[in-house]
């Protein structure tokens, strides 16, 4: 479990294919990874992998054929840079919303306006998961926990920050860009329950 607070950008140093699938290997030596361990959980631009090496300056990651189609990981490049987030710890604090890691579909990046200091980015999003978006409800984008300011049929909008586009990947990204998208768990367990 993560809260959608980036705590760092790592870069892709390698895409290592393997047998159909990809060791990704991610350059973050500003992450703190000598608190990580092999077996441990983290949040790579919002999507859960496990990690299978490690060191002070790098970590590896082993993606399944399955995780590479359905999210913005299958397109990544060495040089691109991808927001890191270590799981969660009983007692950490919860400054975002709750975010699974299990990315929900692949948006696409439509406007980018200014709004005084922040940015207003306008998204398009797969048209299943637009029942579930709410205006200022949560959203995780790339990993990143954001409120959205409107929805439309195809779209929605959010405000960034200065601090988030400096910390995170949306300081390189531009329109037309592709992201990872998970809507928020409650909304996910209500239509559950009204199911049943």
């Amino acid at each position: 479990m993560f809260s959608g607070i980036v705590q760092a950008v790592g870069t892709i140093a390698e895409l290592q294919r393997r047998e159909g699938d990809v060791r990704l290997v991610v350059e973050a030596p500003a992450f703190g990874l000598e608190t990580s361990a092999l077996g441990d959980s983290i949040a790579v631009s919002g999507v859960c992998l496990t990690v299978v090496e490690v060191d002070a300056a790098r970590v590896a990651f082993d993606v399944s054929v399955e995780t590479l189609s359905r999210t913005t990981l299958g397109g990544l490049a060495q040089g691109d840079g991808v927001n890191l987030e270590k799981s969660l710890r009983m007692g950490d604090s919860l400054d975002g919303h709750m975010v699974s890691g299990h990315v929900d579909g692949i948006g696409r990046v439509l406007a980018i306006e200014a709004d005084a200091r922040s940015q207003r980015w306008t998204f398009a999003a797969p048209p299943e998961l637009m029942k579930y978006i709410a205006t200022k409800g949560s959203i995780s984008v790339d990993g990143t926990s954001l409120t959205v300011n409107e929805v439309g049929a195809t779209q929605f909008g959010v405000n960034l920050i200065p601090h988030t586009i400096a910390v995170t990947t949306f300081r390189s990204k531009g329109v037309g860009a592709a992201v990872n998208l998970e809507i928020d768990l409650v909304a996910r367990y209500v239509e559950r329950l009204l199911r049943a």
